[in-house]
């Protein structure tokens, strides 16, 4: 796929801030990672480029334009990556923000160590194990979609540091009630292109 096409295709998710030629390039790359990987194992259920574009890059991209806007974000835990999403997009988009990515499945941590290697993001650490075994807490984690959300995401809200952390959450509208009660939630917007898919982010009360 074309760099042109990429651009074009992560418009409505980066609206009013167009990405830079240097990180679409990344994109790019990182896309031909993932469909060459996907083809011998399955990473993601998506197996069209362009789909694979708007669906993981472009919300990705959306979640963290919503999320990384505040300066307390200094570090960030992406609970549950499967092949790097949201969490990769996000340290791209963010090269000064580290990133930590905890994937208890081998072959998508694998995966993403080559997604790091091959990019040379230096800003980014996998984590191949739980999110229970992780050791860390950050200033924002955050959470795709993942099997059993109501587990995963007391999880999630153990790995948000004390004193003003955040978690944010992609999340179907009806979810939002799933979410812990110890934090103050702001519902965002809709990601584009989805029916009823939002993004919020909650501050530890």
């Amino acid at each position: 796929m074309q760099n042109e096409q990429i651009q074009a295709l992560l418009a409505p998710f980066v609206a009013g801030d167009p990405l830079t030629t240097a990180t679409v390039e990344q994109v790019s790359r990182y896309l031909d990672l993932l469909l060459k990987w996907n083809a011998k194992m399955n990473l993601t259920a998506v197996r069209r480029a362009d789909d694979m574009v708007t669906r993981h890059f472009g919300e990705s991209f959306f979640a963290a334009k919503e999320w990384l806007s505040a300066d307390d974000v200094k570090n960030v835990i992406d609970l549950g990556s499967g092949a790097g999403f949201p969490g990769l997009p996000m340290a791209i988009y963010a090269p000064q923000t580290r990133v930590t990515l905890i994937e208890s499945q081998n072959k998508k941590a694998t995966f993403m160590k080559e997604v790091v290697r091959e990019l040379a993001l230096a800003n980014v650490n996998v984590f191949a194990g739980r999110g229970e075994d992780y050791p860390g807490r950050a200033s924002l984690v955050t959470m795709r979609a993942v099997e059993k959300f109501g587990e995963a995401v007391r999880t999630a809200s153990v790995l948000v540091e004390p004193g003003g952390g955040k978690l944010g959450v992609m999340i179907g509208a009806d979810q939002h009630r799933d979410l812990p009660a110890e934090f103050e939630w702001k519902v965002g917007k809709t990601i584009p292109g989805t029916t009823g898919r939002i993004v919020v982010l909650g501050s530890r009360k």
